[in-house]
């Protein structure tokens, strides 16, 4: 067994946060998305894709969908396959050097090789989705439970301080290409229009890989120490699986967390998803605009994470999860009245966002952790279910998202909706006891 709460130990998992959150900040949000819009024409502009003919807004969409998809499909087996083998940190590499190798890629992706670069793009999504699953499972294996909160907390915002750092990079890259070298013409344009944000490609995937070389040399592959399978691997871990899913179903306050989870967490990723595309088109904010706007979410998630924290560990971390869905849902109902030129009243919504979106990440895992068993050794397995949850309500969400939107023609109404969600997440969530005597022992939940 490795020596729980070490502190260089936990400090390393933490810096994962900080090496693959530039993935969804720069790839996800900032700046592949306008990025891909422009080499494909602008929005809603046509393309053709593996003899199919599809507006470019449709294919970001199903690239999304399929990545999650693939990995809602792949990951209980693979991950249960870690817990039978012991080599979680070997499922966790694999998935990193996918994705930051898929990020470097998209260096060469332009306008006249659009399948090559969605393939990449899927790639890389694949890899950051796969990997977190590893990542999270040895939460419980490295640290005490009385340690989950800080430290799911220290590593969340972690990655929120890495990204906004590369992403201010970046930015300048984009803005002023010519201090970082970039060849310009005449009037003082770039001579190539994509040679910058292609150069934030390549630094994603290094700095992703670079920076995951901290956490690898210091997490352990088998903690449990269980015995090299090299014959019927796949059916012990098909049974492995099967254990999982039987225990989950003599758990009742975490089942019905997961239900929760799944109905909250549809109205947090289609929130975070479409932040920026309400900003764009409702209040019709400039790209610069729209920067800030990302900056000020990651920063205040940065303090939003800590208080919660700080919150849990006096009433517990269902209290602390519940004062953050009511926050969303004002958050949602707010947005509703959002309208063309209120940029300060959605800059101000933006900061109550990054409060609550720190805090309810880092809540939710720590949260699931304390859920599961206390003596499980297939932590991996565990997190494939929360993780597929995760990934399916995001793809609900933002599908229930464009439906409203395509039947009322308003992201406000569609925004509005979303307040169901954390709705009926909150009812859920307010039965299950922030203490109670779970698995033989009291437990602050």
């Amino acid at each position: 067994m490795i020596e729980k709460n070490n502190k260089k130990t936990i400090n390393a998992w933490c810096m994962y946060d900080w090496a693959n959150s530039v993935y969804s900040l720069t790839i996800s949000t900032a700046v592949f998305p306008s990025y891909f819009f422009g080499v494909t024409g602008g929005k809603d502009h046509s393309v053709d894709f593996l003899g199919f003919t599809l507006k470019n807004t449709v294919l970001y969409s199903y690239t999304l969908s399929i990545a999650f998809l693939v990995v809602a499909l792949l990951n209980p087996l693979l991950s249960s396959i870690a817990d039978t083998k012991g080599n979680k940190l070997s499922f966790m590499k694999a998935f990193c050097y996918l994705g930051s190798i898929s990020c470097m890629a998209l260096y060469f992706f332009d306008s006249t090789n659009l399948e090559f670069g969605i393939f990449a793009f899927s790639l890389a999504a694949i890899g950051f989705a796969g990997s977190i699953v590893f990542y999270n499972a040895f939460l419980p294996e490295i640290a005490t439970e009385d340690q989950y909160d800080k430290i799911s907390a220290k590593g969340f915002s972690l990655g929120y301080i890495g990204s906004v750092l590369l992403l201010i990079v970046n930015l300048l890259m984009v803005l002023k290409p010519g201090v970082f070298g970039i060849p310009l013409n005449d009037i003082g344009d770039p001579k190539d229009s994509t040679l910058a944000p292609r150069i934030c490609f390549l630094t994603v995937g290094i700095w992703w890989m670079g920076f995951a070389q901290i956490t690898f040399s210091r997490l352990p592959n088998n903690v449990f120490h269980k015995k090299e399978v090299t014959e019927g691997v796949l059916s012990k871990s098909l049974q492995s699986l099967k254990k999982v899913w039987q225990e989950s179903k003599r758990l009742p306050l975490l089942r019905r967390f997961l239900v929760a989870f799944f109905l909250y967490n549809m109205g947090v990723q289609t929130v975070m998803y479409m932040a920026t595309i309400f900003g764009e088109e409702v209040v019709n904010m400039e790209m610069g605009e729209l920067i800030i706007l990302v900056l000020i979410l990651q920063l205040v998630a940065i303090l939003g994470a800590y208080i919660f924290a700080k919150i849990s560990a006096k009433k517990g971390n269902v209290f602390s999860l519940c004062i953050t869905l009511l926050i969303w849902i004002g958050v949602c109902i707010a947005a509703y009245f959002i309208r063309d030129g209120m940029k300060m009243e959605f800059y101000i919504l933006g900061a109550f966002v990054g409060v609550v979106m720190g805090g309810v990440q880092s809540l939710s895992r720590s949260t699931y952790s304390k859920l599961m068993p206390v003596d499980t050794t297939d932590h991996a397995s565990y997190f494939s279910f929360y993780e597929v949850l995760e990934k399916s309500s995001t793809a609900t969400g933002t599908f229930v998202y464009g439906v409203i939107l395509m039947l009322t023609g308003t992201q406000n109404n569609a925004t509005f909706a979303l307040a169901l969600f954390f709705v009926f997440g909150f009812m859920l969530l307010r039965k299950i006891p922030s203490k109670t005597v779970y698995n033989t022992k009291l437990e602050a939940i």
